[in-house]
């Protein structure tokens, strides 16, 4: 089985005048290597296509794949995750991820929260903003918390995010109107723990895999210069208990009710009364084998990056109606049930978020 594999090479937009910022979300070449070097032990034969520029060339030219591994964040505009699989669905060429409409409503902030809030979840208070004018129209809850509707990697994120008052707030969204060019998202700031828990699988087959916690030693916001050096700004560790079933009670239903499929992260923080509560969702999560989030949450809780690559795989295989090669022979997910102190009874964990935060 022929699988092609689609990414942008954060060097190669470097190599043409984007900047550090503007190519945060990119991938490095050890990202494409892992992804290869995963799918291939799988038994897959991998074709490195790249860009979403490169795959439009080749469609155009007669080339077709078994199926595509995606993971093209695109460079321009809300909907810049979804080219690839528009060009995908036009071709009907199976891939790995979420599908367009998915991709484009995770991407913007606003509208997610406004669904996941339609669901009855916590998101807490928020409100989204096209320019600086409509500040007169909004009675923001401070400390609040504003930042590009748009983005990933926390890209416009760090400690000036948090406002406090009506000028500290006119001030932040000055300044990211003026280097984003897009709508912001104000939100009540969340001032407890915050953790990302990795989902894999699609529909009713979803499930998590750990939830991980971000310890910050300085900083308390996870802004791309954090992510960029987290090795000396944060530590990461795994959550148990009765937090751990709350966040990935809360998360699951996230995932399901956005229509998210195979894998990624949701984000969540507890609110001023310890209520997990939405940040946002990303189904197409980063996957550098040693510094990605997926990845490490996911040897935190015994998986290796072959384990969580298989398991993508699996889902997207399975929505498609297509199975894993013969070579890979057997196989069982990690057991990381011992993991989790609290037994599952009907109390836990898939009615915390009802009973603590409603």
């Amino acid at each position: 089985m022929n699988i092609g594999l689609t990414y942008d090479l954060r060097q190669d937009y470097l190599a043409a005048g984007f900047t550090m910022e503007q190519t945060a979300e990119l991938d490095k070449p050890e990202t494409i290597d892992g992804i290869e070097n995963a799918l291939t032990g799988l038994g897959f034969e991998v074709t490195r296509i790249g860009s979403a520029r490169n795959l439009a060339r080749l469609l155009d030219k007669g080339k077709r794949w078994d199926m595509v591994f995606n993971i093209c964040e695109g460079m321009f505009g809300s909907g810049r995750e979804s080219l690839v699989p528009c060009l995908l669905d036009y071709y009907q060429i199976p891939y790995v991820f979420s599908d367009p409409a998915v991709l484009a409503l995770c991407l913007d902030k606003g509208r997610s929260k406004q669904i996941v809030r339609d669901m009855n979840l916590p998101t807490g208070w928020f409100q989204v903003i096209g320019s600086v004018s409509d500040l007169k129209q909004i009675e923001p809850v401070f400390p609040a918390f504003v930042k590009p509707a748009a983005e990933g990697t926390g890209k416009g994120i760090d400690q000036k995010s948090v406002v406090h008052d009506p000028w500290e707030l006119l001030s932040v969204c000055t300044d990211l109107f003026t280097r984003f060019n897009q709508p912001l998202l104000i939100e009540e700031f969340l001032p407890g723990t915050e953790v990302t828990v990795g989902i894999v699988g699609s529909k009713d087959w979803a499930e998590p895999v750990a939830t991980m916690e971000l310890v910050f030693r300085d900083e308390n916001i996870y802004s791309c210069s954090v992510k960029e050096n987290y090795l000396e700004k944060v530590q990461y560790r795994l959550v148990l208990g009765d937090l751990k079933n709350q966040a990935e009670d809360l998360a699951l239903k996230i995932w399901q009710g956005l229509g998210c499929m195979d894998g990624g992260r949701v984000d969540l923080r507890q609110d001023q009364n310890g209520c997990m509560t939405f940040i946002e969702v990303n189904p197409l999560a980063g996957l550098n084998p040693v510094h990605s989030d997926l990845p490490i949450l996911s040897r935190l809780a015994g998986w290796s990056y072959d384990d969580l690559i298989k398991t993508i795989m699996d889902s997207a295989l399975r929505r498609s109606g297509l199975k894993l090669p013969e070579k890979t022979g057997s196989w069982q997910k990690p057991d990381n049930r011992s993991l989790n102190p609290l037994p599952e009874t009907e109390s836990s964990p898939r009615s915390l978020v009802q009973q603590k935060c409603s």
